[in-house]
């Protein structure tokens, strides 16, 4: 059996259910490089049946990701197999993930059949999904609370009908590591042809045992662990990616296995994820909080001093979160910026130069020293915000005070246009706001509102992240400056070019329905 842990990522499918608002295309393939680069064995991108725009994202990332295997989800029929097949067509090489409930509470109240009837629409399906991919997964949802002969007959059936990879996942996180444990085991004693196939977990968080019992279960045979970056996913979460592969690096002493996993990856991974899904990872955070590597006890601090590992048992370089060694300012030039983000990691081509170098100074020129988190914070910052702007910020005023209305005046370049607006609001985020909804003509409402540093200190950046409604969907904007104000704006006009963007697409789509009637 191999001493290697197959990584597969489904931050992008079973991660993106759980977010506020739905990601866009350019946002999903961001973070699939982004889990390139980071060295996951296998993505899972999307279900593509379940709307236009799921099917446009696996395909889109399907056609750029080369050195990952993109996967799409379907459930066992054959509509959503050929939904998949047809996303996934454009790769290289891929995988269909297809799955069906087997414990008896989801097959009598949730599909209301027999097992009989379960299994033969699982061994179907498999055979279906072979048409388009030989590299076809079988999931037993909720196997965790699916009886042990049941599932054993379900796994045998389905390694015999063409499934490469069997996924046993504990879907409502209900067992606990020993029990996880010994279904792998079961299966490995029981189950005849169990050595054709590679054994999956997928297991949630929800009493908190999800890492536990991945663990568990590789070592007793399996070999492939589903997770997701920071944790993200239904309920409680999933599994988290950076948490089992520090794992098995740290202790590969005691486990003897290893993974693909580019550690020195994982810390921007990680805030990319946590930028562009806006889900802030909690300061306590096993790897990737912010306290992860922190020491408050004097005794600790003591220790540490004197040797690390007294109380780091694992370094923060080892994910790639370095210490600031370099004050940059606005009388730096391009090749001073391009080898501190050498030397934090970030490949050349995993940025526009000219495009952080000009947020830079801009930076500096207001801040006089900028940091290294500062150079991250933009570079992220131009990564999410890479797509052009048809309405972009031009002019910012704004008067406020505890006896005075909020007033604001605002000038936007629209298209090649400039628009001007002066408005009052309640405060001087929301005058904003209702200069640039006056521009706009866009009738959208602000769902949720954050506001939280990035840097340290009185001068560090403000970044304001917001989920705006309109016409019934959910649109997460960003925006980032020294200024929460101008911050707040920049968050708002990111939702609204995302809105123009998504309107363009429609009546693209209209128009060639369209001239296709009148062709037909």
């Amino acid at each position: 059996m191999s001493d290697r842990v197959i990584i597969f990522d489904t931050t992008l499918r079973d991660g993106e259910q759980a977010l506020a608002a739905s990601l866009t295309v350019k946002e999903k393939l961001q973070i699939a490089q982004a889990l390139e680069r980071l060295g996951v064995d296998v993505m899972e991108v999307g279900f593509p049946v379940s709307s236009p725009g799921d099917f446009q994202s696996v395909q889109t990332i399907a056609r750029h990701i080369k050195n990952s295997r993109v996967c799409a989800l379907a459930r066992a029929l054959p509509k959503d197999i050929d939904a998949a097949g047809e996303a996934l067509r454009v790769a290289e090489a891929f995988r269909i993930h297809t799955f069906i409930s087997t414990s008896s509470i989801h097959v009598e109240s949730k599909l209301k059949k027999s097992f009989e009837d379960v299994l033969e629409m699982g061994v179907s399906a498999i055979k279906y999904a072979l048409r388009y991919t030989d590299d076809v997964e079988f999931s037993c949802e909720d196997a965790g609370r699916t009886p042990i002969d049941n599932l054993c007959r379900m796994v045998e059936s389905a390694i015999k009908a063409g499934a490469r990879t069997i996924n046993i996942p504990d879907t409502v996180g209900y067992t606990v590591p020993t029990e996880f444990s010994g279904i792998i085991q079961t299966l490995f004693n029981r189950v005849p042809n169990i050595d054709k196939a590679i054994i999956s977990v997928h297991c949630h968080d929800d009493l908190g045992l999800s890492v536990a019992n991945s663990i568990g279960a590789v070592q007793m045979g399996a070999r492939q662990i589903e997770c997701t970056l920071n944790g993200i996913g239904e309920r409680a979460g999933n599994c988290s990616l950076e948490e089992v592969a520090m794992i098995l690096k740290t202790r590969a002493d005691l486990l003897g296995l290893h993974t693909n996993i580019r550690h020195s990856e994982i810390h921007r991974t990680s805030t990319l994820v946590s930028q562009i899904c806006n889900m802030l990872v909690q300061p306590n955070k096993a790897i990737v909080g912010a306290n992860a590597f922190s020491h408050s006890s004097g005794i600790h601090q003591d220790g540490v001093l004197k040797a690390k590992n007294t109380y780091e048992i694992i370094t923060p370089e080892s994910i790639g979160l370095t210490q600031n060694s370099l004050n940059m300012t606005s009388r730096s030039g391009r090749h001073v910026i391009k080898h501190r983000m050498e030397q934090m990691g970030y490949a050349e081509s995993s940025y526009e130069l000219d495009d952080l170098y000009e947020k830079f100074l801009t930076l500096a020129d207001k801040k006089g020293q900028v940091f290294d988190y500062d150079l991250e914070a933009l570079a992220f910052f131009s990564q999410i915000h890479e797509e052009p702007e048809h309405f972009k910020l031009e002019y910012l005023g704004v008067q406020s005070g505890s006896s005075v209305l909020a007033t604001a005046s605002v000038k936007l370049r629209v298209g090649q246009d400039l628009v001007c607006e002066a408005a009052t609001g309640n405060g001087p985020v929301d005058a904003v706001y209702q200069c640039i909804n006056r521009i706009t003509g866009y009738d959208i409402r602000v769902a949720k509102y954050a506001l939280k540093s990035k840097g340290e200190g009185e001068d560090a950046l403000g970044q304001v992240d917001i989920v705006a409604e309109y016409k019934g969907r959910k649109f997460h904007g960003m925006g980032l400056a020294t200024d929460i104000i101008e911050s707040s704006a920049h968050a708002l006009l990111h939702v609204i070019n995302s809105i123009w963007r998504a309107d363009q697409v429609a009546e693209q789509l209209e128009r060639n329905h369209t001239i296709k009637t009148e062709t037909l």
